[in-house]
């Protein structure tokens, strides 16, 4: 039928294929909350089918509003929030509860699409530049202030959109080097950092000295570099004794190991490894895994939702689950690339960069390979504030590829 051509099939058929899958493993946790995120997905189609058949302007148009409304929904909970797993990002209106951060991340994709998108946007302009940060800023220090760091952690996606339309990679390297001499530091003493930051940036400045010219400037940003660094070395250990308890054992975890805290806050990762592991090349079948059928993993409906495939379906069974993720992920991106608009392309590469942050932290979450921070993963874990808000990302994604295809600009 011609009113199908511009429908990317490949895409929404892994949508749905992990949808339903997502349905089925769930139901084999619990069979009560597999028939509830069915009526999401239902609700999800619903909301999916509004969108395709709305206008796409629409999204352009009212991204301010949708971005004002999703930072202040997010305020709002400091002073309406419901404490969930002691943190305070819930609404909860009667049985059902809601978390806004996951829909606030649409309005700020919209909105940062809206922005670049315009004639006078240019990233090596500074008004420009601050513009895009604060965009993304003010929601994250919202988040922060909850703190949900988790989905603060999210929010660096759109970093990856603002690089493909210009943003310079220095960023991303200095991220790296400051996120690199934090986790050392949580390790190592921080005077062998200290040394090892002055012996590196030593080597570097006599390495081109003949071929740089050297000013204030420049030696000044050099200075200040190694400060902030060396700073950063020694202040570590003294935050991680000031979080919470349970904070600082998700991340003491990575480096003494989850037996070391088998009772807490490694309890979870512990059975969960165990879950993954037990399942071998092709699992113990369908409701036949003993550890989540023994309800041994808390969370294992949401978060950590893939040790349930891990144990029931195997090491083929995750590998076709990963590899249907990064076939999705690598869709998305590409079909971002194809965009004739603007505002497609950032709002799609904002779309496919939330989405592989929230399934490279989720997988490295349940693997032991990052700390346990409270994020789902897309379309599988069990809730309907997530599934919702990603579907709508989809579709609205989905749609905006389907008018792009269509036009004949």
């Amino acid at each position: 039928m011609k009113w199908t051509e511009g429908i990317d099939k490949l895409g929404l058929g892994l949508y749905f294929m992990l949808c339903i899958f997502a349905i089925a493993n769930i139901y084999s946790v619990d069979e009560g909350l597999g028939k509830k995120q069915f009526i999401f997905f239902g609700i999800s189609l619903f909301v999916g089918l509004i969108i395709f058949f709305s206008r796409s302007k629409f999204f352009e148009n009212m991204s301010g509003i949708i971005y004002i409304g999703g930072v202040v929904m997010l305020a709002g909970l400091h002073v309406f929030g419901t404490e969930i797993l002691g943190q305070k990002n819930w609404y909860k209106f009667g049985g059902f509860t809601m978390q806004p951060v996951e829909f606030a991340k649409i309005g700020v994709a919209l909105m940062l699409a809206n922005y670049v998108s315009g004639s006078e946007f240019n990233l090596k302009n500074r008004k420009s530049l601050l513009t895009t940060l604060a965009i993304v800023g003010i929601p994250a220090v919202v988040v922060l202030s909850i703190p949900d760091v988790g989905s603060l952690l999210v929010f660096t996606a759109f970093f990856i959109a603002l690089y493909r339309e210009g943003l310079s990679g220095w960023l991303f390297g200095v991220g790296f080097l400051f996120a690199a001499v934090f986790l050392l530091s949580l390790a190592i003493d921080p005077i062998y950092i200290a040394i090892a930051i002055l012996v590196i940036s030593g080597i570097l400045i006599f390495l081109n000295y003949y071929k740089m010219s050297w000013n204030i400037i420049s030696i000044s940003s050099i200075a200040g570099s190694i400060i902030l660094l060396c700073g950063l070395a020694f202040a570590t250990p003294y935050v991680l004794e000031k979080m919470p308890k349970h904070q600082r054992e998700r991340i003491e975890v990575l480096y003494k190991g989850e037996k070391a805290f088998r009772d807490t806050s490694g309890y979870n990762l512990l059975y969960s490894k165990t879950a993954i592991g037990s399942g071998g090349m092709f699992g113990k079948g369908y409701r036949q895994g003993s550890v989540t059928q023994g309800k041994f993993v808390p969370e294992q409906e949401t978060d950590y939702i893939f040790c349930t495939v891990g144990e029931e379906w195997g090491f083929v069974g995750s590998s076709i689950l990963v590899l249907c993720y990064m076939v999705f992920i690598g869709r998305i991106y590409y079909l971002a690339e194809q965009q004739k608009s603007t505002f497609n392309r950032v709002f799609g590469y904002s779309f496919a960069s939330i989405l592989l942050m929230h399934f490279s932290i989720n997988l490295g979450m349940v693997m032991g390979l990052f700390p346990t921070v409270g994020i789902p993963l897309p379309y599988f874990s069990y809730g309907g504030s997530s599934l919702l808000a990603f579907s709508m990302m989809t579709f609205i994604f989905f749609k905006l590829n389907y008018t792009d295809k269509n036009s004949l600009v």
